[in-house]
């Protein structure tokens, strides 16, 4: 008996603890079941918002295909976009086929609509030519402000097109005769580049000639300057050179000449005495007729600033010139020069009348020995 009442007790229990449970699961069942209409009620929703989203683009690529919009496509074309009659599927029903080709895309059949979205579905427009900001949109806000800004520009293009007078039929025969003339221009135009590169040709051949042949005198004159220098100096230690002040275009500048007299240091020609100065020119002048000798010579007075020993070196070196080289006149009143000449003429003048009267007096040198210097008669003239 106890047994039995033991076993009952346990049986009681288990049916306390099953109808808990039981309880809990209903409870549970119940919020489930809460839940799950939650979750259908959101995706039915959701459904709708896509479905209207759908509907939205169909409307807007159907308004693009009316309005003859072209719209960039990776896939698909125009021709894709959903036509409602076409669409909408067979019946046997006339009274329902009637209905169909009736309604708007709102109020055909949910096969057509699904079956219209499907195949609008597929088209995937090209986005990339829209500016930057225009991609960054991602809400439904800024889609409408955007679109009202645009649609406001749209209408501001619009009125500006509607204030433009009407097309000038004139305009066609207005732009041939500005053809016509473009061409003129263009031919003239042409011509005068054609000038002017053959200027610039002539100009940079005539430019090169210049510069070589400026080269070759230069390169000429200051190789032979030093020696001439030394020459007229009687002494190798004497020095004269030249140097350009323009390397590219030497013509363009200046040219240095600097001379180092006999037993001096280097001294800027300005600070060289009289004499060296007179021997420095009559170096560069000798080396200049060097390049392109001439056959005479005019010589005034050169040696007015030097001393006997100079006038002595630069009468003998023009002596040995005039042997081989170039004959010459001098003007001189220093016997220590016209003393080596082959030849005097003086120039007195006299008095007679109303006028004074120059006279010329002449005297053949070479009918004398030389000088006990050793200096040889020479063909300088002087007078």
């Amino acid at each position: 008996m106890e047994e039995l009442k033991a076993q009952k007790q346990r049986i009681k229990k288990d049916t306390d603890e099953q109808d808990i449970e039981s309880r809990e699961l209903r409870k549970m069942l119940g919020t489930a079941m809460k839940d799950a209409a939650t979750l259908q009620k959101a995706i039915t929703a959701r459904e709708a918002e896509v479905d209207q989203k759908r509907a939205d683009r169909h409307s807007l690529l159907k308004t693009c295909k009316m309005e003859d919009i072209k719209l960039a496509m990776l896939s698909g074309s125009m021709d894709d976009i959903g036509d409602e009659e076409r669409t909408a599927p067979n019946t046997q029903s006339s009274e329902v086929g009637s209905s169909l080709a009736a309604m708007d895309i709102d109020s055909i059949s949910s096969q057509g609509a699904q079956m219209l979205y499907e195949r609008e579905s597929r088209l995937e427009i090209d986005y990339s030519s829209l500016d930057d900001k225009l991609k960054e949109i991602d809400n439904d806000t800024e889609v409408q402000n955007m679109a009202k800004e645009l649609n406001a520009n749209v209408s501001k293009l619009q009125t500006t097109l509607q204030r433009i007078n009407a097309p000038n039929m004139k305009a066609l025969e207005k732009l041939e005769g500005v053809e016509a003339r473009l061409q003129e221009t263009v031919s003239a135009f042409e011509k005068s580049r054609d000038t002017a590169r053959k200027a610039k040709a002539d100009f940079e051949k005539v430019k090169k000639d210049r510069y070589d042949r400026f080269t070759d005198a230069f390169e000429h004159v200051s190789t032979v300057i030093d020696d001439i220098y030394k020459k007229l100096s009687n002494n190798t230690s004497a020095q004269a050179f030249l140097g350009t002040e323009n390397a590219e275009e030497p013509y363009l500048e200046g040219i240095s000449y600097n001379c180092i007299a006999p037993g001096k240091r280097y001294r800027p020609m300005d600070n060289l005495s009289g004499g060296e100065k007179t021997v420095a020119a009559l170096a560069l002048l000798f080396a200049i007729h060097s390049y392109q000798p001439a056959p005479f010579f005019v010589l005034d007075e050169i040696d007015a600033a030097l001393d006997n020993t100079n006038i002595s070196r630069v009468a003998n070196y023009i002596t040995e010139q005039t042997r081989t080289s170039f004959q010459c006149i001098v003007i001189s009143l220093k016997e220590e020069f016209y003393s080596h000449a082959d030849a005097l003429v003086g120039i007195y003048c006299e008095a007679g009348g109303d006028c004074t009267v120059s006279r010329i007096l002449t005297h053949d040198l070479t009918q004398y020995p030389a000088t006990t210097s050793g200096a040889s008669p020479t063909k300088v003239r002087a007078h």
